[in-house]
């Protein structure tokens, strides 16, 4: 999986008042001259099939951009096709070089256009400094356009793309409620010694990291021939908190397509030698990210062992060990992110379950940048609007984040 450096966590909110201003400080002349050269043939391309070499190079600018997220990657795209979107490319290039671009998803809604999102994305090259803006309005000019195309076009810009929010609502976008992809998440810092990841942990846990191995508890890495054992496990988790699980088949493809390029790992908690937890993550521009996870609910020992807890410090220890700078819990909800960053002392109470679970790793509070939406047809976002004002306001809301992020 490819490693890059990790930025400092965002503040909750806001953008900063010169988003996207770019500074030629530090460039050599040579990286002048070379960056003088692409933006003279800066071009942006809209395809549903840029080919296998220029696929292969926007895979490896997502891979390498630090911070990225597998969701641009074009196997996310061949994965999403399988719950009926297809991608369209948005690739800003110059000559043979990819310099930034996107991959939207979008599917056809009965009595609409198309609906669209755009998780973690645009991507833009981290070494272009003097030209970084130039491609960046191209590439927010060239999804304003496509926008005007579609019945609502949903972009979460990546981590770091404050500009990009700025950019796409100073063409007419607005902040977006939709939540399509997790607008906040907590990341544990990978790149500290082991003995501080340890000293993070919450007390309990230290003790718990200790007694794990004599008490029969085992975290292995798995493969291929393991998806039926995560689809078993997810199932259990998906029945306890009341939501779909993927299917077996998702699983399977889900694995398959991302281990080509090294992008996924699968880990196995094991109690006395049988499987009662399974964690499937992702990594990307040297984030290890907690994708599906399931647990045994029906064993009363894996419970009471905090099994869920070893998988969660192994795949923390398997991270720092292969190079990751971070480890993602996946997502937080934005009440959570409230109540962490509130001042004073936290009511740990007043956090959903699963929240409370990712704050005892020693982590902290990540934001990403606003999120953002472009409904162009005045009556469609008259209508919209007042549903979601209304009493069903927010299952409606929940049903377009879940149809949208089914398979994140």
């Amino acid at each position: 999986m490819q490693v890059d450096s990790v930025s400092q966590p965002a503040d909750a909110g806001g953008l900063p008042k010169e988003a996207g201003v770019d500074s030629g400080a530090g460039v050599t002349a040579a990286g002048r001259a070379r960056e003088k050269r692409l933006l003279s043939g800066l071009t942006v391309m809209v395809t549903e099939d840029p080919g296998p070499e220029l696929l292969a190079a926007w895979d490896q600018l997502v891979s390498r951009t630090a911070n990225s997220d597998v969701a641009q990657l074009s196997a996310w795209a061949t994965l999403r096709r399988l719950a009926d979107y297809e991608p369209l490319y948005v690739l800003a290039t110059s000559g043979n070089e990819v310099l930034g671009g996107a991959t939207l998803l979008r599917r056809r809604v009965p009595g609409l256009r198309n609906v669209g999102y755009l998780p973690y994305g645009p991507s833009i090259a981290d070494d272009l400094v003097t030209i970084r803006a130039s491609v960046r309005e191209q590439l927010v000019d060239a999804l304003h356009k496509l926008a005007r195309s579609h019945a609502v076009l949903f972009v979460q810009p990546p981590d770091g793309g404050e500009d990009i929010t700025l950019a796409l609502l100073q063409r007419g976008f607005r902040f977006s409620q939709a939540g399509i992809a997790p607008a906040a998440t907590i990341r544990v810092d990978l790149t500290q010694s082991e003995d501080a990841l340890r000293a993070n942990l919450s007390r309990r846990l230290r003790t718990w990291t200790r007694q794990w191995p004599e008490r029969g508890v085992k975290v292995r890495v798995g493969d291929e021939r393991d998806i039926p054992i995560l689809a078993k496990l997810a199932a259990s988790t998906a029945s306890y908190q009341n939501f779909t699980p993927f299917p077996e088949s998702y699983l399977e493809a889900t694995y398959a397509e991302l281990s080509a390029g090294g992008h996924v790992v699968l880990l196995l908690g094991e109690l006395s030698g049988t499987p009662v937890a399974a964690e499937l993550l992702t990594g990307c521009g040297g984030v290890l990210k907690s994708r599906i996870t399931g647990l045994d609910r029906s064993s009363s020992e894996a419970g009471k062992l905090n099994v869920a807890s070893a998988m969660i410090w192994e795949a923390i220890y398997w991270g720092k060990a292969n190079g990751y700078r971070a480890f993602d819990f996946g997502g937080l909800h934005p009440e959570s992110v409230a109540a962490l960053r509130a001042p004073g002392m936290v009511n740990l109470d007043s956090l959903a379950g699963p929240d409370l679970f990712k704050t005892k790793f020693g982590g902290d509070v990540w934001t990403y940048p606003p999120a953002v939406e472009l409904i162009p047809n005045r009556i469609l976002r008259t209508g919209y609007d007042a549903l979601r004002r209304g009493n069903g306001g927010r299952r409606v809301l929940i049903a377009i984040r879940e149809a949208l992020r089914g398979g994140r």
